[in-house]
């Protein structure tokens, strides 16, 4: 029995290390490379575009990367295989310039980059299955590493100019690598011997087909924080640390609340949990619009982070993971993504790329993102309460 508890302590060690690697490469990414490319002579246009572009690799790579693992019953492979292919691909970067290359390269790390989350996602609560631990506490270490890195890139930037992300990132992305090495099985091996079609029949549920149009709104509503706001925040005259520092805010406030996300979602349920922070959501984005030259309204609009990724992020993976079978639940996983983080985060981009215009329409597109998102909230009521919590307890018995 010791024998097994400790194999079970080095086994979450290690997931938890891989998220807090995996996390920390989006908290350099994710706020900072719109500053790279902007030291490149990139124009809002042209940076919208490209992350729109490489954005749209979550469209084909988490379904093809899910249909692997589902067949296979080997998601470590495949995140493994990823986690290689995404470090060798990135390292194009030192040696290509131009929006071309620079968007070739992007979007094939990225292709193999969409194989790591999903699997590990997966992994992970396979292992909880025989574990007291929730899953909050486990993804907790990937908004530790989300803010560890984003404040060590700021004072990088702040110290070595725009080039630094770039450099930070190749380190950890190789580091990475080496951690999926040290994961392990579950002991639980999923079997593929539900129909692709049957697949698509849960898929096309009301509660499911709500939930994917809620999530593709909210992650477009997210395209102007996720390309701009590094730059919104050093058009305001904030400074690389203070950027950093307010990023990590909004990540420290995501941690307290994956801490009490299981126990929110119990007492609240699915829908209402997601509605509420839709409406927060909304506005956040409006907030930073009008008031993003005052700091503590900036303060305060990180702080509902905590509600506009943590808890939705949460409720999301607690949704998916009881509304599909376990030799479902990558696919599950990866329509989610494709259909949110792909089709909604590419045009999210886009949109915001082309409303941005160097900074002159930071109002309008923060507006424009917290309409998206109140759209969201409003999809939402097209299912009922009982209809998404009935199902996520009937797959539990």
């Amino acid at each position: 029995m010791e024998k097994n508890t400790k194999v079970g302590r080095n086994t979450f060690i290690f997931i938890g290390l891989t998220y807090l690697l995996y996390f920390g490469q989006l908290g350099i990414l994710t706020p900072y490379l719109s500053v790279f490319l902007d030291g490149r002579d990139f124009s809002s246009k042209d940076i919208g575009t490209l992350l729109a572009f490489i954005t749209l690799t979550r469209i084909i790579g988490p379904s093809l990367w899910a249909g692997l693992a589902d067949k296979s019953g080997k998601p470590l492979h495949i995140m493994r295989l990823g986690c290689f292919l995404s470090a060798c691909l990135f390292a194009g970067v030192f040696f290509v310039h131009g929006f071309f290359w620079l968007t070739l390269v992007f979007g094939a790390m990225m292709m193999f980059w969409t194989a790591v989350l999903p699997q590990l996602e997966v992994i992970t609560l396979q292992h909880l299955k025989s574990s007291k631990l929730s899953y909050g506490k486990i993804r907790l270490w990937g908004s530790v590493g989300f803010i560890l890195f984003t404040v060590v890139t700021g004072m990088a930037i702040d110290l070595k100019g725009s080039e630094s992300p770039i450099w930070i990132s190749m380190c950890l992305l190789v580091v990475l690598f080496l951690s999926s090495l040290a994961l392990n099985e579950a002991s639980e091996r999923q079997q593929s011997g539900a129909t692709k079609s049957k697949l698509w029949l849960l898929a096309l549920k009301r509660p499911f087909v709500v939930f994917l149009i809620a999530s593709f709104l909210l992650q477009m509503s997210f395209g102007t924080f996720y390309g701009f706001f590094a730059l919104y925040l050093r058009d305001l005259n904030y400074s690389g640390s203070q950027t950093g520092l307010l990023i990590a805010l909004g990540v420290v406030s995501e941690i307290g609340i994956f801490l009490i996300a299981s126990k929110v979602i119990n007492k609240l349920g699915v829908k209402l949990t997601l509605l509420i922070s839709f409406f927060a959501t909304a506005l956040r984005w409006w907030l930073l619009g009008f008031f993003g030259n005052w700091a503590a309204i900036v303060f305060v609009s990180q702080l509902i982070h905590a509600l506009s990724f943590g808890l939705i992020h949460a409720t999301s993976v607690h949704f998916i993971h009881h509304f599909f079978p376990a030799n479902f639940q990558s696919r599950g996983q990866a329509i989610y993504i494709s259909v949110s983080f792909g089709v909604g985060g590419a045009l999210g981009h886009y949109v915001s790329g082309s409303l941005w215009n160097n900074g002159s329409g930071a109002v309008i597109a923060y507006t424009f993102g917290g309409v998206l998102a109140l759209l969201g909230a409003t999809s939402l009521l097209f299912t009922s309460s009982q209809s998404m919590d009935e199902r996520a307890a009937s797959e539990q018995t």
